[in-house]
């Protein structure tokens, strides 16, 4: 077999693919990589058996045959070459990869011995790729990352016929994203585990997305991408009795100025006490303050004010600030009470929303 392929289309399959197949595995067919000849050229395929990727890629190929390779290694060589345009030359177990002036040999893997990847020909909802993509984006943070925390460590996501939404939450904060809605004719949620969603916002870029859902498995399709992605038992709590109805204090401010002052006064923030900042609220003003053994900051903007309260100190993980504030462009409306979540919406996003539960000032 002898293929051709733009180095640059090759490394992009090869970069998603990588992230997923492992390097070491009691199942050596794990850590391999299928190369599998198609009408269209070549589909890439990969699996850690919780998250299965076929990338297909045009090539120009001659007496096609599939096999497979170590996937971190081919990876690695293909890195390396020099030249713009890559030849692979299989010969037996022996896989050539050249370009420019460089050559590598090397030995191929059991082909039959490699689990077979199904990803369903069905669609049952199509999305707006570049919506999904930036909806699981705006949320992902807020998934809980602790083994222990179970169905808090996914991001739940909601599809209705008249709107979509995903929502991650890590039981001290919230977040959720409302956007399009999907092709289904009946509601569902689905749990994502946060490591499959960070894959999902990777390949998820313009065009339509299509959606299979089955037996526990989200399988998801674009142009150039198949994805069988493992889903959670069960789904989150029930979240809104959480969101604050009312606040005592609101305001208004640039959610850039605000996550720059954030991280300016966050360098003295005391490392025992969770980095905290405190947001102190008066006469149109917003005071950031932190400080530790070390020494204080403090940093002042302007805001507009409302709210039965005149004045309202409440402090926060400075992390949890930045995070709930970095989706936001534009201004940021943000709703304070005593011992109480706070709010967080984008004036110029109104599907976006984050809760962060402040600590003891």
């Amino acid at each position: 077999m002898q293929v051709q392929i733009p180095k640059k289309n090759l490394n992009e399959a090869l970069g998603m693919l990588e992230r997923i197949v492992p390097a070491r595995s009691s199942n050596a067919a794990l850590t391999q990589l299928k190369v599998a000849v198609t009408p269209r050229g070549l589909a890439l395929s990969g699996t850690n058996l919780e998250i299965d990727i076929e990338y297909s890629l045009e090539a120009q190929i001659a007496n096609g045959q599939d096999f497979v390779v170590p996937a971190q290694l081919f990876a690695q060589i293909t890195k390396a070459l020099s030249g713009e345009l890559v030849e692979l030359h299989l010969n037996g177990s022996e896989l050539t990869v050249a370009s420019g002036g460089s050559t590598f040999k090397v030995q191929t893997g059991d082909l039959s011995a490699y689990p077979e990847l199904q990803f369903p020909s069905e669609t049952h909802i199509t999305l707006d790729a570049r919506e999904l993509s930036k909806s699981l984006t705006s949320v992902r943070y807020a998934a809980a990352a602790e083994e222990f925390r179970a169905i808090f460590r996914g991001v739940q996501l909601e599809l209705n016929p008249t709107s979509s939404r995903v929502v991650a939450t890590d039981g001290f904060r919230l977040a959720y994203r409302n956007f399009a809605a999907s092709s289904t004719t009946e509601a569902r949620k689905l749990v994502i585990p946060a490591r499959n969603a960070d894959e999902l916002i990777r390949v998820l870029k313009d065009g339509e997305v299509r959606l299979t859902i089955s037996q526990g498995t989200l399988s998801v399709a674009t142009d150039k991408v198949r994805i069988n992605a493992k889903l959670m038992d069960g789904e989150l709590p029930d979240y809104a009795r959480v969101i604050p109805a009312t606040s005592s204090v609101t305001l208004a401010v640039s959610a850039g100025a605000l996550r720059e002052a954030v991280a300016r006064v966050a360098v003295v923030a005391d490392k025992s006490s969770n980095n905290k900042v405190e947001l102190i609220v008066a006469g149109g003003k917003l005071q950031l303050v932190a400080e530790s053994d070390f020494g204080r900051a403090q940093d002042v903007l302007d805001v507009v004010q409302h709210g039965s309260e005149p004045a309202i100190t409440v402090g926060f993980r400075a992390k949890q600030l930045t995070e709930a504030l970095s989706p936001i462009e534009g201004e940021v409306l943000i709703g304070l009470g005593l011992n109480a979540p706070a709010k967080f919406t984008a004036e110029s996003d109104t599907g976006y929303l984050a809760i962060v539960n402040p600590l003891r000032v």
